[in-house]
């Protein structure tokens, strides 16, 4: 599914594959889950960073809704169906959701200064 395939031999004997990237669905892959995964480390790092609860909830939501929303995009082009792409978009909104929801319950609980 990455593009073309072509199979080489090494010294030693084995075979291994080369894949060549061709076309938007496979630019768009390794842009955005990357990308995603920055997201979601920059989230990690203002988790421990930030001095007070609330500013390390804000961090970690925002940043990990972000990236795992690139991620989801990242993988929509290798979905192999329509299906398999609601399946990822769903899961997707289901977090969404439930992070708001956890965030609003955590902050509720903080006390105020």
């Amino acid at each position: 599914r990455l593009g073309r395939l072509r199979q080489r031999r090494h010294r030693s004997g084995r075979r291994f594959r080369i894949v060549a990237v061709s076309g938007a669905g496979d630019i768009l892959t390794l842009v955005a889950v990357p990308a995603g995964i920055l997201f979601f480390l920059a989230g990690s790092v203002g988790l421990l960073r930030f001095p007070d609860p609330l500013s390390r909830l804000h961090a970690l939501t925002k940043a990990d809704n972000l990236g795992l929303g690139l991620v989801v995009l990242g993988l929509l082009p290798r979905a192999d169906g329509p299906l398999a792409a609601a399946k990822l978009v769903g899961i997707w909104l289901l977090v969404l959701l439930a992070g708001a929801a956890v965030a609003q319950l955590i902050a509720r609980t903080v006390p105020r200064r």
